[in-house]
């Protein structure tokens, strides 16, 4: 049961903004503001706004984080005052954190090695805490530490099926009986020069300076790649008895996961979708649902050429005739693309779609802007949000290394 969500995006520095902002379509790419970006290719992204790491810790202790995991320990923190949990009532040996990154502390790892080049001729100088604030399984322990959970703790790293393998992970300890409740979720902060020159190499970004705010375009003919973003998103899974017996507000259930390899390629998902449709039937097979059950899916849909045309094939193939019932949305198109905390954000959006029974858009679809290999009698939900049930609903991240995790999120009804 998800009985927490806390989350700070591009759309908005908690819950509650971001949720309006994603039924308003608001698109969260800018110019950026965190390094000089006037010589790179790519000289937009969808940054967090306004975040203040000052406000959460002392400036002495800030210094001790990477970017990432203070934006982690901020979505952390809503989450835990969200699900009401008394740590001075639970047993903290049963419950966990399991939060992910794709890439971790990229930022603390280009001002050390950085300046060590700079001032090499002094001979090696880095800060102390260098390591711990650069690799990917800190945010996991950092927030065990703050809360003084003792149950399972650790990263799962995947790319950008990072976070979405954390729930995965989090939800089947959980049935296993390992943990009472567990703490899950992602973080990162890529929006740094390393970044995005290394994914404008690849020419995975897309390249629409003059409009950032429309650039993200999933499912479009004119789409040339994914825009790079930023933020950390927490969800708070419990065991149902455990849940129902505190009395907890239960926002919806994990019903069933999925995961797969593409086997195929380092970056490109498999043309066909092999992958993708192995993932969406594994996880309705350990839901023990069928097609039919689901209402709506929260896809991948990156805004790339290649990974929006399998990943349409592998839902109409997956789905069949029940596929022009659903609706699809890429969240993307507005939060940009968080890597390792995609899975989380889009998780959590798609568990608000399911109490709200509304659904997200997918924003920047112009008329006549189609793709000749995309089904657009499919609902994509284009530009503007719509009201409809949503008894369950997929959620499908897809990383680099051909890593495929989906998750499938129902209504709870007691």
């Amino acid at each position: 049961m998800v009985t927490g969500l806390g989350t700070v995006s591009p759309i908005g520095n908690d819950v509650k903004t971001t949720w309006e902002n994603a039924v308003a379509g608001k698109s969260g790419a800018g110019p950026i503001t965190q390094f000089d970006a006037s010589l790179f290719k790519t000289r937009f992204a969808c940054e967090v706004k306004d975040f203040d790491p000052n406000e959460i810790f002392d400036r002495k202790e800030a210094r001790k984080y990477d970017r990432y995991a203070q934006l982690a320990i901020k979505a952390a923190k809503e989450a835990m005052e969200n699900s009401g949990l008394d740590l001075e009532t639970e047993n903290k040996d049963r419950i966990g954190v399991i939060f992910s990154a794709g890439i971790g502390g990229i930022k603390t790892f280009e001002e050390e090695v950085g300046g060590y080049y700079l001032e090499k001729d002094k001979g090696p100088r880095f800060n102390p805490f260098f390591i711990p604030k650069m690799i990917a399984d800190i945010s996991a322990g950092h927030i065990s530490m703050i809360y003084g959970l003792r149950g399972p703790n650790y990263a799962t790293v995947s790319a950008c099926a990072s976070s979405t393998n954390a729930i995965s992970d989090a939800y089947n300890l959980i049935r296993l009986g390992k943990a009472n409740a567990i703490v899950t979720g992602g973080a990162e902060a890529t929006v740094s020069p390393s970044a995005v020159g290394g994914f404008n190499a690849m020419h995975a970004l897309s390249t629409r300076n003059d409009s950032p705010e429309t650039a993200s375009r999933p499912f479009s003919a004119s789409r040339d790649g994914f825009v790079i973003g930023e933020g950390a998103t927490c969800l708070i899974l419990e065991e149902l008895e455990h849940a129902v017996a505190r009395g907890a507000h239960i926002y919806a259930e994990v019903a069933g996961s999925g995961m797969s390899a593409d086997a195929y390629h380092l970056t490109a998902s498999h043309p066909e979708g092999l992958g993708a449709k192995l993932v969406m039937r594994n996880a309705l097979e350990d839901a023990e649902m069928k097609p039919e059950d689901i209402d709506y899916i929260n896809v991948h849909g990156t805004s790339t050429p290649v990974g929006d045309i399998s990943e349409v094939k592998a839902i109409t193939e997956v789905f069949g005739d029940h596929a022009y019932k659903l609706n699809i949305s890429s969240t993307k198109s507005m939060t940009g693309h968080l890597l390792g905390a995609a899975g989380a954000l889009e998780a959590m959006l798609t568990i608000l779609a399911i109490r709200d029974q509304i659904v997200p858009p997918t924003i920047n679809h112009e008329e006549g802007d189609n793709d000749p290999e995309i089904d657009y009698n499919l609902n994509f939900t284009f530009n503007k949000a719509q009201k409809r049930e949503i008894r369950a609903a997929l959620s499908n991240t897809f990383g680099f290394g051909g890593h495929n995790a989906s998750v499938i999120l129902k209504q709870y009804k007691q």
